[in-house]
């Protein structure tokens, strides 16, 4: 007989790099350029850096507004109080940018896109 602590160890364990594949799967994902033409659209868009305080200390986008990915769920309806509001999200390479558009779509959120690219490739497109 297989006790319960032996059993658990034959459960596959998901890697992030799987659970942002997944996200990706079921997201908007943009490159720089679309992101730039959707925002320029927008009326009242807004760009959610979701990489970390220290990250952030040593650049951002000048239009972007921070929350740490751990936050996003807490502080996001604060920001953008209609669910319609076009969202970009970006991080330092797309992982945290796509998780946490997965994360705004579930929470009912309807125009959201991840902007899948290096922050480096992100700034000079958005300075």
């Amino acid at each position: 007989m297989i006790d319960s602590a032996q059993s658990k160890v034959n459960i596959m364990i998901k890697t992030a790099g799987e659970l942002i594949e997944e996200a990706q799967s079921r997201i908007n994902c943009v490159d720089v350029a679309s992101a730039q033409v959707l925002y320029t659209a927008s009326e009242n868009g807004v760009i959610v850096d979701l990489r970390e305080a220290d990250s952030v200390e040593k650049s951002k986008l000048s239009s972007s507004t921070h929350i740490s990915r751990g936050l996003l769920e807490m502080k996001i309806a604060k920001l953008c109080p209609n669910p319609k509001t076009l969202i970009l999200t970006h991080c330092a390479g797309g992982g945290r940018a796509s998780l946490g558009a997965l994360t705004l779509q579930q929470m009912g959120y309807t125009n959201v896109h991840a902007i899948t690219a290096t922050f480096d490739e992100i700034k000079e497109s958005f300075g």
